[in-house]
């Protein structure tokens, strides 16, 4: 129970990461937000937290849209009851050659990369200090610190929240709160089928895969959630400012 009375929001919830992270989460003692702009799957992610006993509610959710962040933080916390952890996990994948590059995919990857960080944490932070501090935590990339042919543009989105997150840390730790962000490698969720495609498809991707990943294999969501569950955690609390890379030993 690392996170028993902890209050989290976490975006891009209802697949993927977010999904495995939001019911790590609830197993380990929070109170859990699941926000995304699929209602469908969001609800079924919630479902499944309560089905197992956990406290989840869905709210539906535009990151691009500073209103909507806004009014997820709003009442993200009316509905917990407080607000103790913010989890900026929505994102997206393009890939491309940058000479091929469409400026609206550029505009795509940074309106839902950084900038749906940047409105999250503006609203977050007055209610993460009314309460005494927190964590917040952001999703990078691998990308974000090494680079790649055809991920560009991705990868300038997923550096832009490493510096956000670092710039951020000394900002913000006289509140009290901790930022800190994860820098997945290759992990094996559908967010990832724009590389896979631009790659060649599946069979190829899992060739490269084991060509660069020394441990030879594609990451699962179930191995990046316990660290995000650290990170949420008083076990971190002198931890901040820090991109954690977890890739299979690429980096």
């Amino acid at each position: 129970m690392q996170l028993e009375g902890k209050r989290a929001i976490i975006t891009g919830a209802a697949t993927g990461i977010g999904a495995v992270t939001a019911q790590m989460f609830a197993r380990e003692g929070a109170k859990v937000v699941v926000a995304d702009i699929n209602e469908e799957t969001g609800q079924r992610t919630v479902s499944e937290i309560r089905n197992n006993g956990g406290d989840a509610h869905f709210l539906r959710t535009d990151v691009t849209r500073e209103s909507e962040v806004e009014a997820l933080i709003r009442q993200g916390a009316e509905v917990l009851g407080g607000l103790d952890v913010l989890f900026n996990n929505a994102g997206a994948q393009r890939s491309g050659l940058v000479t091929e590059f469409e400026q609206a995919q550029w505009d795509l990857l940074m309106a839902v990369n950084p900038r749906s960080c940047f409105f999250g944490v503006k609203y977050a932070v007055p209610v993460l200090r009314d309460h005494g501090g927190g964590s917040i935590i952001n999703m990078a990339s691998l990308a974000a610190v090494k680079g790649g042919a055809g991920l560009t543009a991705y990868a300038a989105s997923k550096g832009a929240i490493v510096a956000f997150t670092k710039a951020l840390a000394p900002e913000l730790a006289p509140a009290g709160i901790r930022v800190n962000c994860v820098c997945p490698g290759w992990i094996d969720t559908p967010f990832n089928q724009p590389a896979i495609d631009y790659m060649g498809g599946r069979e190829e991707q899992e060739r490269i895969v084991k060509q660069i990943v020394p441990m030879g294999r594609q990451g699962r969501p179930e191995e990046i959630a316990p660290i995000v569950v650290y990170l949420a955690s008083d076990g971190s609390s002198y931890m901040t400012g820090q991109a954690l890379v977890v890739d299979g030993g690429v980096y």
